[in-house]
């Protein structure tokens, strides 16, 4: 589980770098010069983050459990895996790394970002009601941190998928800023921090 927080950790360094590009721009720069779309990579990149770290512990929490470090949950025992690596494991390949392959290949389709997908997830691995958990050591009600997510996927997906064109106002674009940016990273990078807190 350290390795998946140092790897977020490295991976949220290299969004606030980018933040770093976007200040040298803009001071280098007249406002003719839009560097906004800096700001908008951060949060496709934060969001990036968080998915990637979960689906990390995801999969080796569930292979904790297969390696007997771990206690099953509920939903673990009812993870579905193919007959092809049923008949793998009997014929005596390696178990775990059969296992890892098969939750690498099943959750390849799968984004871990809404609060939904991220408590089906951890639940993988953890029975910990995630989100109660993390509204506690956040000194947040539950609503409010999920509902902030929320919304950061939400921006996310409109930069992502609709270029983050506000059809209100056509050519236009949802407005941005830095503030709103570093606000983004500093809670992202909070909810993995406690998530990881929570699990470890």
């Amino acid at each position: 589980m350290n390795k998946a927080i140092s790897h977020f950790q490295t991976n949220i360094s290299r969004v606030k770098d980018i933040g770093g590009l976007y200040d040298a721009l803009s001071n280098l720069t007249t406002s003719i010069v839009d560097t906004s779309d800096l700001l908008r990579t951060q949060i496709v990149m934060a969001v990036s983050a968080l998915d990637h770290y979960i689906h990390e512990i995801t999969r080796k929490g569930m292979l904790e459990i297969y390696n007997g470090t771990r206690s099953p949950t509920n939903a673990y025992s009812k993870f579905q895996i193919s007959i092809e690596t049923i008949q793998s494991i009997t014929s005596g390949q390696s178990g775990s790394e059969l296992l890892e392959n098969a939750i690498r290949e099943k959750h390849s389709y799968l984004s871990f970002q809404h609060p939904d997908k991220i408590a089906d997830a951890t639940r993988l691995f953890s029975e910990e009601p995630l989100w109660v958990e993390i509204g506690n050591r956040m000194s947040m009600p539950v609503i409010d941190v999920k509902n902030r997510l929320k919304l950061i996927i939400e921006r996310r997906n409109k930069i992502a998928h609709e270029a983050d064109m506000d059809p209100s106002y056509p050519g236009a674009r949802w407005p941005i800023t830095k503030t709103d940016v570093l606000n983004t990273i500093s809670f992202i990078e909070n909810v993995c921090q406690q998530i990881h807190s929570i699990i470890s």
